[in-house]
């Protein structure tokens, strides 16, 4: 196999060769991110939240187990790119359907492997997330793109994401069990969170820019704020429509940027991360029980709880910066965390949650 030099272009002025991977695409751009995921690197990449950027893995060895069909949190990957040290030689596991090149080439996604990802990693972690360039193409060529390339800041990414027509999950509840009826905000869900939420409801997914009386004639249990990427303060009218539906007392719960656009209806701030938390192994203790959940997160903006005062009660905290991991609003049947319950990547410590959302829709009816 011929192999194709490819070299990675930081704003801060950083280089690193490498070799092409995935798509034959000259130049790919974004803003640069580190996950630091053990496995799951397929759902990483179709993970809709990950809109603009560029994924660097930290675990040396990506493609391990190849690609499954089952696996895809979404149909459509919207990464710019990814990076990694190095790519499997072969995959083992038996639920395979392709190699990860494959899958890569299929999606037109563009890879740069033989990086040193531990020195990128210092880099985003010291200086902070940043945009980035990679590519085939002339260093001239590439230095074009990277003065073009503006990131994901101040941008509606959740635009790009969303479903274009509502549309229905039958729910898998348990024969006998009655299921909620459950409106789904898709600000760039995921396959998984839908499959949790299915085992407790039938489940409405409607577009981002849905209106809150739209979302009321439906008369559901509860409504769903999903995750998704970007600025939340760039998702305009959707503070809004929450602020409606808290008005009307409909039971809600939020997660990841569901969790900051809640934030925003209450008339409180976000504020971006250094560089964000992408991974699934951050401790976040429940104020509540004191008790460590690890989990998987995707984000960098975080809610300031200060500026929403006495309207919230903090009722997570994460343990690495001490950030707001998850709220109550206080005298509604709304709450939100910053993370992602349904651990699509990750482990299933948070799952809870969506019985959590299963009792508070019980208790409003």
């Amino acid at each position: 196999m011929t192999i194709r030099e490819s070299h990675l272009l930081l704003a801060d002025g950083s280089v690193f060769a490498g070799e092409a991977i995935g798509a034959d695409v000259p130049i790919a751009s974004g803003e640069v991110v580190f996950h630091t995921g053990l496995s799951g690197y397929q759902e990483v990449l179709t993970d809709p939240s990950y809109a603009g950027q560029i994924i660097t893995f930290t675990t040396p060895h990506i493609g391990n187990y190849g690609i499954s069909r089952f696996d895809n949190e979404a149909t459509k990957v919207h990464a710019r790119g990814v990076v990694i040290r190095e790519m499997a030689r072969r995959r083992s596991n038996w639920r395979s359907d392709e190699p990860l090149e494959v899958f890569l080439r299929e999606r037109n996604l563009a890879g740069i492997a033989g990086i040193d990802t531990r020195r990128l990693t210092r880099v985003l972690r010291d200086t902070g997330a940043m945009v980035g360039v990679f590519g085939t193409a002339s260093e001239s060529d590439l230095r074009a793109a990277l003065a073009k390339e503006k990131g994901t800041a101040g941008k509606n990414l959740v635009a790009q994401v969303t479903t274009v027509a509502p549309y229905e999950v039958k729910s898998t509840a348990s024969s006998g069990v009655k299921p909620f009826r459950v409106v789904a905000y898709d600000f760039g869900i995921k396959s998984t969170i839908l499959r949790c939420l299915a085992e407790i409801a039938e489940v409405r997914v409607v577009p981002a820019r849905t209106p809150a009386a739209e979302v009321a004639a439906l008369a559901p249990d509860g409504v769903f704020l999903s995750n998704g990427p970007g600025d939340p303060e760039m998702v305009l009218h959707v503070p809004d429509t929450i602020r409606q539906l808290l008005e009307a007392d409909v039971p809600l719960f939020g997660i990841c940027l569901g969790h900051q656009l809640l934030s925003l209806a209450l008339g409180g701030r976000t504020y971006k991360l250094p560089f964000g938390h992408h991974g699934a192994n951050h401790p976040v203790r429940d104020e509540a029980t004191g008790k460590v959940e690890i989990t998987s997160q995707n984000h960098n903006f975080c809610v300031d709880p200060k500026s929403l005062g006495d309207k919230i009660t903090v009722t997570h905290v994460n343990l690495n910066d001490q950030t707001n991991e998850g709220m109550h609003v206080r005298g509604k049947r709304a709450f939100s965390v910053q993370y992602h319950p349904e651990a699509g990547p990750g482990p299933h410590d948070s799952r809870y949650l969506f019985a959590r959302f299963a009792d508070v829709m019980r208790g409003a009816k």
